[in-house]
């Protein structure tokens, strides 16, 4: 029997790509947003009157990113965008109610997939690749 690959930075891009194209597919469907839109209307949930420089740091993505990832949630109604009080540069955000329930109407494919991912890698194992993805998406090389 051979080894499985080990050619880990090729696997890691192939099971996300894998992996946010289903998952983006179902959350359209359930929630008419993606999971790079989840992801930051989830971040403005947890950081109310966040400010684009700060979601961009957050979502671990350039600032142009999450201008035009912004530029699309504020056009659906799923964000508004203030001016900061202190820092006339800046904006916050904020979820609108629509936002919010994009976030409702998304949970139950969120949990779903998680529950599919819990059944293929079992809760230990489930539990491992957490906490390695997590060590991962903070590691500086």
């Amino acid at each position: 029997m051979s080894e499985p690959d080990q050619r880990l930075y090729f696997l890691l891009q192939r099971a996300a790509h894998r992996l946010r194209t289903t998952q983006d597919r179902r959350c359209l469907a359930a929630a008419g947003v993606t999971t790079a839109q989840l992801g930051a209307l989830f971040a403005v949930k947890d950081q109310p009157s966040i400010t684009q420089q700060e979601l961009a740091r957050t979502l671990g993505l350039r600032e142009s990113a999450v201008t035009a990832l912004v530029a699309r949630l504020t056009a659906a109604r799923l964000l508004t965008k203030e001016p900061h009080p202190l820092q006339h540069r800046a904006v916050v955000l904020e979820l609108t109610d629509a936002g919010a329930e994009a976030l409702r109407a998304a949970q139950p494919e969120i949990d779903r997939f998680n529950a599919e991912l819990r059944a293929l890698l079992g809760d230990e194992g489930f539990v491992r690749t957490a906490g390695a993805l997590h060590r991962l998406a903070h590691w500086e090389a």
